[in-house]
């Protein structure tokens, strides 16, 4: 292992420290309120990411799986259904259909960005389909649009996983715009982060709003009078003050994000054991993650380790092969690409304040150890 971390994978503090006086402030005042649940800071978050987003309505839940959950339920979705998603992801995507009892049925992603091959859903609707859920990865948009044709074709739910892509677009389609309903995580390590578990839901559905926000909190909106049974999952009031104050600054932070990977793009270009990612031309890149396609993966992760650069791998089993999947006896060539890039994908550093010296140092180190 190294002596020090030269270029941490994400730093978090360097960002706390630029607006700290502004956070301790947000905070002390939640303390002094002593309104710890709810409250201003909350209604004042959801109103602010729902303008910001460009859409009716945000709801406040615990975390990012909790907003895909209690979207699902809310929509009725039970045993019996069927809802699709892509094979590559975070297991929140596949284990929320689980848990309302209905299967995921799992498409394999588009060679180029990552994302779910639109040309390969159709195939995969039955009788029992109720819903798509297109995970916009690592800050690129699915083709929204073409999804959501397909979803008005065969009477389906367009559920937007934004986990990974706050403001992003596609042809100029704000991520979680277009869908009945649309999931966000404030994970701390996301483009907007919280300083602990924190989530969103967002919609232009009045009813639907409605009913989501009742069952996240026991199915009542008003304490004692619970017209459904559901589940306790709010925003925490201190997430909310600190969530709501990083928020003006998201599209800054995103710009930045988007310059260091065209930096990375640019220094990488003439390593040929090196794929960099792809820009779809009619997208907004957030780059919530870099991740190239590396040869000897493994074994360039650990030299970069003991060199001090961090490296993480999103994600190193696809959902269908995990063994929490195996009663759907899935085979890798059912996913051929999404299977074919598990064992090379790797994501470097990335964060808005990584400076050009640390991607340089980065690169450098990259082309040391194929030399």
């Amino acid at each position: 292992m190294p002596e020090k971390i030269t270029v941490p994978f994400v730093d978090l503090k360097h960002q706390y420290l630029s607006l700290k006086k502004e956070i301790n402030s947000a905070v002390l005042s939640v303390m002094e309120d002593t309104t710890f649940v709810g409250g201003a800071p909350v209604t004042s978050f959801e109103n602010n990411f729902a303008a910001t987003c460009g859409v009716k309505y945000c709801i406040g839940v615990g975390n990012g799986t909790d907003a895909l959950y209690i979207i699902l339920k809310s929509l009725g979705i039970t045993a019996g259904d069927e809802v699709i998603t892509v094979a590559n992801s975070w297991i929140s995507t596949s284990e929320t259909i689980s848990q309302c009892g209905a299967k995921p049925v799992f498409v394999d992603i588009e060679a180029d960005y990552f994302t779910i091959d639109v040309n390969k859903i159709e195939e995969k609707i039955t009788s029992k389909t109720k819903a798509i859920i297109p995970v916009h990865l690592y800050g690129q948009m699915a083709e929204i649009d073409k999804i959501a044709a397909l979803c008005k074709k065969h009477n389906l739910f367009l559920i937007e996983d934004c986990a990974q892509s706050h403001l992003a677009e596609y042809k100029a389609i704000k991520a979680g715009t277009t869908g009945i309903a649309s999931a966000f995580s404030f994970y701390p390590g996301k483009n907007l982060g919280a300083y602990g578990d924190a989530g969103a839901i967002t919609t232009n559905d009045d009813l639907l709003a409605t009913r989501m926000r009742m069952f996240a909190n026991h199915g009542a909106l008003i304490k004692h009078q619970h017209q459904i049974e559901g589940i306790n999952s709010r925003l925490d009031t201190i997430q909310a003050a600190i969530l709501n104050l990083k928020l003006p600054h998201l599209q800054k932070w995103n710009k930045q994000r988007l310059k260091n990977a065209l930096l990375y793009n640019q220094l990488l270009a003439d390593v040929s054991e090196i794929t960099t990612p792809k820009i779809n031309p009619a997208s907004k890149h957030i780059f919530h993650l870099y991740v190239i396609r590396a040869e000897k993966r493994n074994e360039l992760m650990d030299y970069l380790t003991k060199k001090g650069i961090q490296t993480q791998i999103h994600y190193p089993i696809i959902l269908p092969l995990l063994p929490a999947y195996n009663y759907l006896n899935h085979k890798a060539e059912e996913f051929s690409v999404a299977a074919s890039y598990q064992d090379s994908i790797l994501s470097l550093p990335m964060f808005p304040e990584l400076t050009e010296e640390q991607i340089q140092l980065v690169v450098e180190t990259i082309k040391a150890f194929y030399k």
